[in-house]
């Protein structure tokens, strides 16, 4: 179980390798909903999400050994951004195995922070391909968020969360993997237990909640989901186990509410945000909870990570 000094030790770890993103108000938004609304600008994050986070303190805890033999890791994007990151910071190969239908602008950003990047036809094959390399090649896993460290590294979020804003209620949270959400709840919920972490999955991705309903990890066979970073096909043991104790409720958004709140914090706070980043605007925008007027709201915009014909084919669908 990551505990409170895990994260503040992971806090240490990554100072002056990763930014401290800032806590923004969003008085219009806020306004709709009649709440002191706050953004997370994970967007403004090293490689565009909160990724860095975890890997950075990840690859800080690696033997010289281990960094000689190279990570390697699988992801649809974000993910892979982070560690290649993460591994030039600290002179490791890093190879990134990745479904041939991510988004080319994460395929490019993979390549420029130097790690070798295999694509494959789909996730499962993707996720088969990754094991067989780390075999063959002796390669250290790094995984996207049934990690400890990684856990630890992301909880640095919910710190910085608590150092803006101790007065804060509510705090929203994109979840795919459970990595980012974990870490948060921990972080939050060990320092003022009364405030509230609430979870955000995609309608067609909704693995943390049937896996905190059914009291075990959940395996979805197929996920559907305009929000790549929320499709996941399982949350992460360790994941579970920090969501069983610290979080509050996991909500459901549907793509159109996805895209909406996009195209909203877009519009109106000009900043560039991802659909799976948009998570939590869009559980409070639609309301998926029922919160006191007035309430001090934080969203995490998990990632920004969006290219031009995403976009445009996500503004079609308006």
């Amino acid at each position: 179980m990551v505990e409170l000094k895990d994260i503040l030790s992971a806090q240490q770890n990554i100072a002056g390798k990763v930014h401290r993103t800032p806590l923004m108000p969003a008085t219009t938004l806020g306004n709709r909903v009649n709440m002191n609304l706050y953004l997370k600008a994970e967007v403004f994050q090293k490689t565009g999400s909160f990724k860095p986070r975890g890997a950075v303190n990840k690859l800080s805890q690696l033997t010289d050994e281990e960094r000689k033999r190279g990570v390697i890791g699988l992801s649809s994007g974000n993910h892979a951004q982070g560690l290649a990151y993460a591994a030039s910071l600290f002179g490791i190969a890093a190879t990134l195995v990745m479904p041939r239908t991510t988004q080319p602008n994460k395929i490019e950003a993979t390549k420029g922070y130097g790690a070798e990047v295999v694509l494959t036809e789909g996730y499962p094959k993707a996720e088969e391909t990754c094991m067989q390399l780390q075999k063959e090649r002796n390669l250290v896993l790094v995984h996207p968020y049934n990690d400890p460290y990684i856990v630890a590294g992301q909880g640095t979020t919910g710190l910085e969360i608590l150092e803006d804003l101790p007065s804060v209620d509510v705090v929203f949270v994109p979840i795919g993997g459970g990595g980012l959400i974990s870490g948060i709840a921990a972080a939050i919920k060990s320092n003022q237990p009364s405030v509230k972490v609430i979870g955000v999955e995609a309608v067609g991705a909704p693995a943390m909640r049937l896996s905190l309903q059914q009291k075990k990890v959940v395996h979805l066979e197929t996920t559907n989901t305009v929000a790549d970073g929320l499709s996941p096909p399982d949350v992460g043991e360790i994941n579970l186990a920090l969501a069983q104790k610290y979080i509050d409720d996991v909500v459901l958004v549907s793509d159109d509410e996805l895209t909406e709140a996009m195209w909203t914090v877009i519009e109106r706070c000009k900043i560039v945000v991802e659909p799976s980043g948009a998570a939590g605007a869009a559980a409070v925008l639609f309301r998926k909870t029922s919160l006191p007027a007035g309430s001090q709201v934080v969203c995490v915009l998990s990632g920004g990570n969006i290219n031009r014909s995403r976009l445009a084919s996500l503004a079609s669908k308006e």
